[in-house]
């Protein structure tokens, strides 16, 4: 196991404090500038798995109200709204410097017999066939700034291939269809909480970029500011995230300030594991003066 592996599940090792009071670790995840929205989401999930018996999370909404500092600890306050014949309720808020940054609800519920359907996991590229991100990266490394190129070459928990990767730099515009492989090998053996906690770490990944593709818009240039507003998790079976996982994405609209994105998790076998909604700001911002 990697040491940024090995990293990512020990964030998610919260302790407990108190009854119902949890703390996380700030640091680490995909960005050492501020926490990584998708880490914010995992820690206060596995707080309220603190206080949750054996149902698994069929579902989270999350709003992310301020971003997070990496230099301190994240305080996880969990609410037990409901414990019932067959549905769990709990409501986290999660606190930095006196202040919430995110509120969080997760339903919880027991395994049951039902009727199945779902949608066919589209037709694409085996991730096999496809070049992962962290060696993209390494060809592009020299188009960074020097001061900036050791944070965009660093080590990253999830690995990632994209299926129709853009250009980082210069992209043109192209369907808001975005489609990336991705796992997690340490996942390997973690409980099914855990599981569902990585998925949702990742979850946060790409799908933002989803409103940016049409209009050829990149991070890299400047152009654009985004931040995460809310993200919607619903989970539809187990999860072994050690093995490759399809997430399809797509963004229906953008406009005001502000992108919707959707997203389905496929195992690579094809069953439909989760799905994802989330609304970002998509703010156009000058760029600034190198």
């Amino acid at each position: 196991m990697t040491d940024i592996v090995a990293e990512l599940l020990n964030i998610l090792d919260i302790e407990q404090l108190e009854v119902d009071l949890f703390r996380g670790e700030g640091s680490g995840g995909e960005t050492s500038v501020r926490i990584f929205g998708g880490q914010v989401i995992a820690q206060a999930l596995a707080a309220a798995y603190g206080t949750v018996d054996e149902r698994l999370c069929h579902s989270l909404h999350a709003y992310f109200m301020r971003a997070g500092d990496p230099a301190i600890p994240v305080i996880y306050h969990v609410d037990q709204s409901r414990d019932g014949r067959s549905f769990t309720t709990r409501r986290v808020i999660a606190v930095q410097h006196g202040k919430q940054i995110l509120n969080l609800s997760a339903s919880f519920h027991v395994d049951e017999e039902g009727w199945e359907h779902q949608h066919q996991m589209p037709d694409v590229e085996r991730p096999q066939n496809l070049v992962s991100r962290a060696e993209m990266r390494k060809q592009e490394a020299h188009k960074v700034k020097e001061s900036r190129r050791a944070d965009f070459l660093r080590p990253r928990p999830i690995e990632i291939r994209e299926v129709e990767p853009q250009d980082y730099f210069d992209p043109k515009p192209v369907s808001d269809t975005n489609c990336i492989w991705f796992r997690m090998e340490g996942a390997a053996g973690q409980r099914p909480q855990i599981q569902q906690c990585l998925l949702a770490y990742a979850s946060d990944m790409n799908l933002l970029g989803s409103s940016l593709r049409p209009h050829g818009l990149t991070w890299f240039r400047g152009d654009v500011m985004t931040a995460s507003l809310d993200h919607s998790m619903w989970f539809h079976g187990p999860i072994e995230f050690d093995q490759w996982h399809l997430y399809s994405m797509d963004s229906p609209f953008t406009g005001g300030g502000r992108g919707f994105n959707r997203g389905s998790i496929f195992s690579e076998s094809g069953k439909l594991v989760a799905s994802v909604a989330q609304e970002g700001l998509v703010r156009p911002r000058n760029p600034k003066p190198e």
